[in-house]
């Protein structure tokens, strides 16, 4: 199956890129979405984590990741990554795709989830939770001015959070502290946010801890349907895009690192079982 969808042909699979398993979240809305499609999934595990990773090395980890896509037959790819989308996207549509690939797409999950946000809060102020090198790009805060000029962001970095989810200690008291201690932190910047944005994917698999922690009028924001619904508006407007997608249904996994240790974290992250191949970029 996987040498005959994986074949060169006037149409290929949709792209699903993040340096780890959180994209994961992300690909499950989108395959509910848009079941029709084909997928292929790559989680860059051997080289992850991305957040702490300088704009240079992302960007090039990225295009790499990216070029193994193109290989693949995708002429669309989604970097379900808030840290690639933050750091390597721009400089990847406007230098890579415009010289080398004008036939091909990349899209990230930050503009997405921009474009709605200000339609989701009453009072105006709207909390950031994310990685250090997201919070750092300021991307949220930028993208959300350029839609909503009103709209004030105030923005917290949860260093803690992925490793402890992607280990599996998300439940335990140290895992507690560190959320209540960055919940805290975000609600101490302007006591009247009332929409948090979840602005890394790894985050939904807490988004119960964090509703329980925060005021009960704040509403809490996951991305992956944000970005599904994008997706599925994007591909209706874009018919030449839509039309080199392949449509039997079929998802494919890869990873950098070990294929056992994807399937066993991934199905958490999936929700359901799944088999992945390792794959040397």
């Amino acid at each position: 199956m996987v040498l005959l969808f994986l074949h060169m042909s006037a149409t290929g699979p949709i792209g699903v890129f993040d340096s780890g398993y959180r994209g994961l979240t992300v690909l499950k809305e989108i395959v509910a979405t848009l079941s029709a499609y084909d997928y292929i999934y790559l989680g860059d595990n051997a080289r992850a984590p991305y957040g702490p990773r300088s704009f240079d090395t992302v960007y090039h980890y990225t295009l790499q990741c990216v070029e193994w896509f193109f290989k693949k037959g995708c002429s669309l790819v989604i970097l379900a990554c808030n840290t690639a989308s933050a750091k390597a996207l721009r400089t990847l549509q406007q230098n890579d795709l415009a010289t080398k690939y004008p036939g091909k797409r990349v899209l990230g999950v930050i503009r997405p989830t921009t474009e709605q946000i200000g339609q989701l809060t009453k009072t105006g102020k709207v909390g950031v939770l994310g990685t250090s090198g997201t919070v750092r790009s300021l991307s949220y805060p930028i993208e959300i001015e350029k839609f909503y000029p009103d709209v004030e962001v105030y923005q917290e970095a949860c260093p803690m959070w992925v490793p402890l989810i992607e280990n599996g200690e998300y439940e335990n008291e140290g895992a507690q502290y560190f959320i209540k201690k960055n919940l805290s932190n975000l609600l101490g910047k302007a006591k009247d946010i009332d929409t948090v944005l979840l602005a890394c994917t790894h985050y939904p698999l807490i988004k119960n801890q964090i509703e329980k922690l925060l005021p009960a009028d704040v509403t809490v924001i996951s991305q992956a349907s944000l970005v599904s619904e994008s997706l599925k508006d994007y591909l209706a407007r874009h018919p030449e895009i839509d039309e080199k997608c392949s449509k039997n249904g079929e998802v494919i996994f890869f990873t950098t690192d070990s294929a056992e240790d994807f399937n066993i974290n991934g199905s958490k992250f999936y929700g359901r079982p799944l088999q992945s191949f390792h794959v040397d970029l």
